[in-house]
């Protein structure tokens, strides 16, 4: 039952996408559907979030939302443009190492109104793309996905830092 539920919401998503519906609510129509034909209670699906982790990752947004309004003016435009960013290496090491401070998905809304005015948008935003979720998986910061198996293993009794493991899951 479960997978023809999966199969029948996927077949609906498509269907809503081809019919010109924006992703996002196309997204959150089908979402609600499945949340209403569930059989697992509420109550086990909320016991199971990292609630600190999901306010961690929306504060993330706010934080780089605001610093977009704040820092990125004309000026930060023409200074970060002689950085030289339409050279596809250079904007892959300052995506690389934005990722890795701010993590892969807050460093792409960072550098957005950075790769709009450049000559060749479309490919600035392709590399963009891979450097940043390569970058996600090079430290633990990286990604939101990291830190999630890291809360998680540690949970579990395995300690992952950037050197070592250990724990009871080490051989």
């Amino acid at each position: 039952m479960l997978v023809a539920r999966a199969l029948i919401a996927t077949a609906a998503m498509i269907a809503l996408f081809f019919a010109g519906q924006p992703p996002a609510k196309a997204a959150i129509i089908i979402g609600a559907l499945l949340l209403l034909t569930r059989r697992v209670k509420s109550e086990r699906v909320y016991a199971e979030i990292d609630w600190s982790l999901l306010l961690m990752f929306a504060g993330l947004f706010i934080i780089v939302a605001g610093a977009q309004r704040a820092l990125v003016t004309q000026d930060a435009i023409a200074t970060v443009g002689r950085l030289h960013l339409d050279q596809l290496p250079v904007l892959s090491i300052v995506t690389a190492a934005l990722s890795n401070l701010v993590s892969n998905v807050p460093a792409v809304l960072m550098l957005k109104p950075f790769v709009a005015p450049l000559a060749k948008p479309r490919h600035c935003v392709v590399t963009v793309a891979m450097a940043s979720t390569l970058a996600g998986n090079f430290t633990v910061l990286g990604s939101i996905a990291n830190l999630i198996v890291v809360r998680q293993a540690e949970a579990r009794g395995v300690q992952i830092s950037f050197w070592i493991t250990s724990g009871s899951a080490r051989r």
